[in-house]
């Protein structure tokens, strides 16, 4: 039995030699691992797009198209949410799974199972793996990548878990269908803040259902913060005289103050809204802003039905978006404050740039704000293209669409399955940079400051 079980692990360690994530890519192979991360979520893109084709995965009961399937792999992988069709309708239980297959593997990052495995067989990485995982993950010079990935394993799926059991008493109290499957889905979706339903009507069903509400909204904020954050957090709670980290302390401030800004603006002045009771309202005005803010998705309210004012303010928040390490998108709200420090600084004639008394690095700061201008220049194109092929349903509402799409959001006014093939085009491209963008970014920047300067660059200088 002995030998049997050694004969298998040299077998599986001789499969785990051959790179699996060089299969994917279909031979491509390189040591830069911002390069490889875009090319390893561009092969889940079209791995899962092929997959979805297959005739099993659709019910027939509406069809599906093969640029449908590209969408909702591309939303899926860049964990966004926004459907070009009905998922309950359209994709079979297989389908459904394999989308909640690619929510996950888009959720946890590129090689993190793979990487898992190998860690548990071999005990070590490559050091090619050992730099990618750093770099998608911007993990502090403290951290050691070796330490990090078991621990985001088993905090992804017993949050995960521990999600699902909770939505499965509460679905199955509401009479809503499918108990089980429903409340595996939603709590994997909410986590990796992918905000894929399999209800029609999103989650608008449960706008008053404050139990289903505050569960969503644990599973979306522990995913967006990332398990850094949410472990600095705890630590402060469970143990005196422990001292948070500088980036949590901004995460957090900044989180609070666009929660505030959101909900007050919903509460007070959205029409829409004005008809539930006030804890109701406070309760339907949170979930939204939180939506936004975690990029998760997930919409209690008609978003179709709200003022101008409202989609604005909502459309900011996207743009804002969550923290680095989790899984949610936006600009981010270490580079936000990075932005705000530098042009107060600068507007106080001072030439070094500090936030809240602490100076910030150069290349942090250099850092930020070329995330700033170059995705805020990929909104812009994209409302213009939307413009252009899809001008008939509003400014607004195309300006909406994009931000969700760049921010990996997935919420939308109704217009995503109206959209024209080339506008689906526009939001493909602008889900996948929403998700890989960043990582291109500090790509760059780490190979020109190495070749102007000579310094070799951590993945902590690019942790923004």
């Amino acid at each position: 039995m002995n030998q049997q079980r050694k004969s298998l692990k040299s077998k599986l360690l001789r499969l785990l030699r051959y790179d699996f994530e060089t299969l994917l890519t279909f031979g491509y192979s390189t040591k830069h691992p911002y390069r490889q991360l875009t090319v390893g979520y561009l092969s889940y893109v079209i791995f899962g797009t092929l997959l979805l084709s297959l005739p099993f995965m659709t019910t027939g009961v509406t069809p599906v198209s093969f640029i449908d399937n590209l969408f909702s792999s591309t939303s899926a992988i860049s964990t966004t949410g926004l459907a070009t069709v009905d998922v309950s309708k359209s994709y079979t239980f297989a389908g459904q799974f394999l989308i909640l297959i690619l929510i996950q593997l888009g959720g946890i990052g590129y090689m993190t199972m793979s990487s898992y495995i190998m860690l548990k067989l071999t005990k070590h990485f490559t050091i090619i793996k050992k730099n990618i995982l750093s770099a998608e993950f911007s993990t502090p010079a403290n951290i050691k990548i070796d330490n990090l990935i078991p621990s985001i394993i088993t905090f992804t799926f017993l949050i995960e878990a521990i999600g699902a059991i909770l939505l499965y008493f509460m679905f199955l109290g509401s009479g809503a269908d499918s108990p089980i499957w429903s409340a595996i889905f939603h709590s994997v979706s909410a986590f990796c803040t992918a905000g894929f339903s399999i209800y029609s009507d999103n989650l608008m069903q449960f706008d008053t259902n404050t139990g289903v509400n505050i569960v969503i909204m644990a599973l979306s904020y522990a995913g967006a913060m990332g398990f850094i954050v949410m472990i600095d957090l705890w630590k402060k709670i469970t143990q005196k005289g422990y001292l948070i980290s500088f980036s949590t302390k901004i995460i957090v401030l900044i989180t609070l103050i666009l929660s505030i800004w959101g909900t007050a603006q919903m509460y007070l002045f959205e029409p829409e809204f004005q008809s539930y009771a006030p804890s109701d309202r406070f309760l339907v005005s949170i979930f939204q802003t939180m939506s936004a803010l975690t990029t998760v998705g997930y919409n209690t309210v008609n978003m179709g039905n709200l003022i101008p004012i409202t989609l604005l303010t909502i459309t900011s928040i996207m743009y804002f978006g969550a923290s680095p390490s989790g899984t949610g998108g936006g600009l981010k709200s270490t580079t936000t404050s990075a932005v705000f420090a530098f042009a107060k600084c600068k507007l106080s004639m001072e030439r070094d740039i500090y936030l809240f008394g602490r100076r910030l690095p150069t290349f942090r700061v250099d850092n930020a704000l070329t995330t700033f201008i170059l995705y805020t220049t990929l909104l812009f194109a994209g409302s213009y293209l939307l413009t252009a092929t899809d001008g008939k349903f509003g400014y607004e509402k195309v300006l909406f669409e994009a931000a969700s799409a760049l921010g990996t959001v997935g919420l939308s006014t109704g217009i995503t399955p109206l959209i024209s093939t080339a506008g689906k085009l526009t939001l493909i491209f602008l889900m996948y940079v929403g998700r890989v963008g960043v990582l291109t970014i500090g790509y760059a920047m780490l190979f020109r400051m190495q070749k102007r300067t000579g310094k070799i660059v951590t993945n902590d200088d690019l942790a923004v």
